[in-house]
């Protein structure tokens, strides 16, 4: 397994020290979670700190920007701002050289099937376009599945299928999400999967707690060929990878 971790366990931390780190410890990926300081928009005005990804032998995949942005939002306002972000993204990738853009489908803030069809419509369209300024740059995009929660969209492994083929895009699975549906062995199966993220949770909640701390099945990630462990510390990653090499040998 190629394996990597999300740079959120080290958040706030300048980005030379956080690769440092990850090639210092012999992982093989980072992703770049672009919240706070390191929001797409800002990192591109500031474009001497991307200098940085050029000293490091690494894969580098992009998390984009989702607090208070919504792909599938019913204001036209928000959407069109989600997708600006969204392609900002994409061009920071362009210019570091990542591999990978994931984002999340979007949410749905009443509970009526009708106001949910709409925004599965809305984000299919706001994201299919960056789908192809993704393909246009040699980027892949990648939309992840969520919680098993009813404002969430592509919350069942169904739905995050046709998702990804009506869209265009790859899928980014996320285990501990899927855990919490009690359907992670058909999220595995979902094709023109990118990658996963990696973390265990009680499978009710997402938690985002250390691999053997919840209740995922382990067993099944053996399959897995590229993981991003997802968690809040970078302690819980060593312990993760740790885990990880005894489950996959």
């Amino acid at each position: 397994m190629r394996l990597g971790f999300s740079t959120l366990a080290l958040f706030m931390e300048p980005l030379e020290n956080i690769l440092q780190k990850a090639e210092d410890d012999g992982f093989e990926l980072v992703e770049l979670l672009c919240e706070g300081p390191y929001w797409p928009r800002r990192l591109l005005q500031d474009g001497d700190s991307l200098e940085v990804f050029e000293s490091f032998d690494l894969e580098v995949l992009i998390h984009a920007p989702t607090i208070d942005l919504n792909p599938a939002s019913m204001n036209r306002g928000i959407r069109e701002e989600t997708g600006r972000q969204m392609v900002e993204t994409i061009e920071l990738a362009s210019r570091i050289g990542a591999t990978t853009v994931t984002t999340h489908p979007g949410v749905v803030h009443r509970r009526e099937d009708r106001i949910r069809s709409a925004a599965l419509q809305f984000a299919l369209e706001t994201l299919g376009e960056c789908v192809e300024y993704a393909e246009d740059l040699s980027i892949k995009f990648s939309v992840e599945n969520m919680p098993g929660r009813f404002s969430y969209l592509c919350n069942n492994p169904a739905e995050h299928e046709r998702f990804v083929e009506k869209c265009g895009s790859y899928a980014t699975v996320d285990i501990g999400h899927a855990n919490t549906t009690g359907r992670l062995q058909d999220f595995l199966e979902i094709k023109r999967t990118a990658h996963y993220h990696l973390s265990d949770n009680n499978g009710k909640r997402d938690q985002h707690l250390p691999l053997g701390e919840g209740t995922v099945d382990l067993k099944l990630l053996g399959s897995i060929e590229r993981g991003v462990i997802e968690l809040n510390s970078y302690d819980g990653v060593i312990r993760s990878r740790r885990i990880l090499e005894e489950v996959v040998r």
